[in-house]
């Protein structure tokens, strides 16, 4: 059954919000003077309000309750997400984070489903493969390879967003829960300014941290979590595969970011690899 058109449209709009995270944490920290801390606690807050405004909206007046919704666990590894995404970006291409970010989340989900008891195919295991071997080429020392601080805090943000991503699973009201789990994160985003103690607030700096948050992160999850229902458990897995393609293009147009043959075979690679285990089925569980 074909895929409806509106749901095509607003698909391709939670992936541009996604990719546009990128861009704006990017463009934020490379052109203003907003530091990485007061950028991910403006993401966090601007967010958290978003969010918590679609499901008021969302929920009948008479079902509404005051209490916040989500976990301190889920909210920590959203806040280490946020603030690992932020601090990475000081040193990394919106190209190459996108790509470190997205290999970090599906390697860390895909070790969890191992670990849980679920078997590869062979083709399965072939993209795993693949997919680290393509990591292992964009992270070998020379001339082209990103900065290692950068690339480990973001992997580290990667892994983070694949735990918070795997405890949201089977979530009944989504879009409540990721605005009271954006909530719980704002006091840990303080704490990290006040430990960093030299926060610097730029107007175009605020401005791009209040589009990360309410548009690209709050308004991109409240589409992605409307769509979610009418697409198929394998187009859902797919079209994430667009994002770091999305945001290199991004970087290139908008922020005039060079791709090197390095990146570019690695992405290859990576984007590949975890495509072969997305498509590839599931081995029978052993009785």
């Amino acid at each position: 059954m074909p895929i409806p058109f509106r749901v095509l449209m607003f698909t391709s709009l939670a992936m541009l919000a996604f990719a546009a995270n990128s861009l704006l944490n990017r463009v934020a920290l490379s052109e203003t003077d907003i530091d990485p801390a007061s950028f991910t606690l403006i993401r966090l807050v601007s967010g958290a309000v978003l969010l918590w405004l679609l499901h008021r909206l969302k929920t009948p007046v008479h079902t509404r309750t005051v209490s916040v919704a989500g976990s301190w666990i889920s909210a920590f590894s959203l806040f280490v997400y946020a603030a690992g995404f932020s601090f990475a970006y000081l040193s990394l291409t919106a190209a190459t984070g996108a790509l470190l970010l997205f290999a970090a989340v599906q390697i860390t989900m895909m070790a969890v489903a191992v670990w849980r008891g679920e078997r590869m195919t062979f083709w399965q295991l072939t993209g795993f493969m693949l997919a680290l071997a393509g990591l292992s080429v964009l992270l070998l020392p020379g001339v082209s390879a990103p900065s290692w601080q950068g690339a480990l805090l973001m992997m580290t943000a990667g892994g983070a967003w694949g735990i918070y991503t795997l405890r949201g699973q089977g979530t009944t009201d989504p879009l409540h829960v990721t605005a009271g789990n954006f909530l719980r994160a704002v006091p840990m985003a303080v704490v990290c300014c006040l430990l960093v103690g030299r926060t610097h607030f730029d107007s175009l700096g605020v401005m791009y941290a209040i589009l990360s948050g309410g548009v690209a992160s709050g308004l991109g999850y409240a589409i992605w979590y409307s769509v979610l229902p009418f697409l198929p458990a394998m187009s859902a897995a797919t079209v994430q595969l667009s994002v770091p393609v999305l945001a290199a293009l991004g970087g290139v147009i908008f922020l005039s970011e060079s791709v090197s043959i390095r990146l570019f075979i690695a992405s290859v690679a990576i984007l590949g690899g975890i495509a072969v285990v997305l498509w590839g089925k599931t081995a029978p569980q052993p009785e």
